[in-house]
């Protein structure tokens, strides 16, 4: 079987091509990795009244998360519970009742069952309700879980709780969104997310304002990087701004960072200059990158004037869905959006080009599992174990 020869992986070394291409693997990672712990759904300011929703497609599965009347968020299977249509056909949007389109059964924002005409007097609509799925909100960001019993979110939340929170993403609107289909496998993508390697050669936008240190597992240093770290640090620690790395612990799923940015550079800029009034209570002295990465589906990097979140949906084992989402102050006026997006627009269609001609190579007949750098590629190796390790769980019987 073809995920048994990826658990066969020799550490060290990138995966066999099954675990790029075959179908059969591509359904086990839904199975075992994707729906088994938490993923990335979208942004509070998107849920911001009662009945706003959004939903989340993970391959065959849809979620719909919404605002409900209560205030708080649920989220839902995207199933009817009479013959199991869709019942939305919009990525996001406002209901006061979700109405399939099907036979009209109307359910409320909670899920449960209104109406359902036609069902004859004696029909028990309170036995009915949208199939339920785990959410949870944390400063700003909106996650969900498809496993029936979801792993505890505790330690992530209160990794990024602190340090996301100065930023008040809660208090943001979506500025910008730019969606893409890349012809790669997810894991092509995360890879390329998990290290630097490339960024000199591959990024110049990104490289103006970043060093290409810092990434979790690369061992290099720059008397010039560790300056501005240290230099940074202190500088935050003054402010009361939390600047402590929690990066994958005991091999979680996720890492938090607040990385110095380079000289002349308070933000993710092409010019360094701010590109949008300031989140929260931040200022020019805070200046610094936050990085947030949740296995298996996003990354995002937090400034003092904006955010930027990127979201994976995988499609099939070629193919990926990407969806990058700037945000901003809610009560910014008119701002100059190709200023905003210019860095990550660049660094983002540069990285996609890239995973597809890798993922090309990888296709082909001449690719073999290649030698990853102890240098600079050690958090593609923690990734890599992380990912065998989840289809492994997902092998043994419980």
């Amino acid at each position: 079987m073809s995920e048994t020869a990826v658990l066969t992986r020799s550490p060290g070394r990138s995966l066999p091509q099954a675990a790029y291409t075959d179908p059969d693997v591509f359904a086990a990672d839904l199975e075992h990795v994707w729906a088994t712990g938490w993923l990335f759904a979208g942004h509070t300011c998107e849920l911001d009244r009662p009945g706003a929703y959004l939903t989340r497609d993970v391959a065959r599965d849809r979620v719909i998360v919404v605002r409900g009347e209560d205030g708080a968020l649920h989220a839902h299977h995207d199933v009817c519970a009479h013959r199991g249509s869709r019942l939305t056909g919009a990525d996001r949007g406002c209901v006061r009742a979700f109405v399939c389109p099907y036979h009209q059964w109307v359910y409320g924002t909670d899920g449960r069952l209104r109406a359902a005409r036609h069902m004859g007097p004696d029909f028990p609509v309170d036995d009915y309700r949208l199939a339920p799925v785990a959410v949870r909100e944390i400063e700003g960001l909106v996650f969900v879980s498809l496993a029936q019993d979801p792993p505890d979110i505790a330690g992530f939340a209160a990794a990024l709780g602190p340090q996301l929170a100065p930023h008040r993403l809660a208090g943001t609107r979506v500025e910008a969104r730019l969606h893409y289909r890349v012809a790669a496998n997810w894991k092509t993508l995360v890879e390329n997310n998990r290290e630097c390697y490339h960024c000199r050669g591959s990024h110049p936008e990104f490289t103006l304002s970043n060093f290409d240190l810092g990434v979790h597992g690369d061992v290099r240093s720059h008397p010039r990087y560790e300056a501005a770290l240290a230099e940074a640090r202190a500088r935050w620690a003054r402010r009361g701004l939390p600047g402590e790395e929690v990066s994958f612990p005991g091999g979680a799923w996720y890492r938090i960072a607040r990385l110095p940015l380079r000289d002349g550079f308070v933000t993710e800029s092409l010019d360094g200059r701010p590109v949008a009034p300031f989140l929260g209570g931040l200022t020019a002295e805070d200046a610094g990158s936050l990085r947030i990465v949740g296995l298996p589906d996003m990354w995002a990097h937090a400034n003092c004037d904006y955010a930027v979140t990127t979201r994976l949906s995988p499609v099939d084992a070629g193919t990926t869905d990407v969806d990058v989402c700037f945000l901003v102050r809610a009560e910014a006026g008119e701002l100059d959006v190709d200023a905003l997006t210019a860095v990550w627009r660049a660094t983002s269609e540069q990285d996609w080009e890239l995973c597809e001609n890798n993922y090309a190579g990888i296709a082909s007949r001449g690719y073999r599992p290649g030698p990853l750098s102890p240098v600079v590629e050690a958090s593609v190796e923690g990734f890599l174990s992380w990912y065998t390790a989840a289809l492994e769980r997902g092998r043994t019987p419980a």
